[in-house]
């Protein structure tokens, strides 16, 4: 018996192909209201957010980060194209961490001034599960498959 048989033994491999699902509809809905979020408070807002932390051409950043967000979130809500677009949005996230622990300065878990970095490489790894897992059932992408 290997690992993987193991782990999964008392639940059932065939059952590990439902493990997309929850990921999925999570890293969906989080990513679509950030997204609609931004646009609802204002993108140039975001926008200029990234333009003081001095991030390369935040006017043109800003609104691809929204979209991206916002499709993103959507596509996975939906199971399409679930590996592929995981990988922008594994990369959204990496660089949402990576400002938050380094030019923040944010605490892991946040603090009263600061809001934490755990969501965020939570999102990365969820987002990497995804783009190894895949849609999973009840997916687009499996009814195209």
């Amino acid at each position: 018996m290997d690992a993987a048989e193991w782990l999964t033994q008392p639940f059932g491999a065939a059952n590990l192909d439902w493990a997309a699902l929850p990921l999925r509809i999570a890293l969906g809905v989080i990513f679509l209201e950030a997204g609609l979020g931004k646009y609802r408070r204002g993108v140039r807002g975001f926008s200029d957010w990234l333009a003081s932390m001095h991030y390369p051409f935040p006017y043109l950043a800003g609104p691809l980060v929204a979209t991206l967000e916002i499709f993103g979130g959507a596509l996975l809500l939906m199971g399409l194209l679930t590996s592929w677009v995981a990988i922008p949005l594994a990369f959204n996230m990496l660089v949402a961490t990576y400002t938050n622990k380094f030019k923040l300065q944010a605490p892991f878990q946040g603090s009263e001034d600061a809001q934490g970095y755990e969501l965020d490489l939570l999102m990365v790894l969820a987002a990497v599960a995804l783009i190894l897992l895949g849609s999973g059932p009840l997916s687009l992408d499996s009814l195209i498959d």
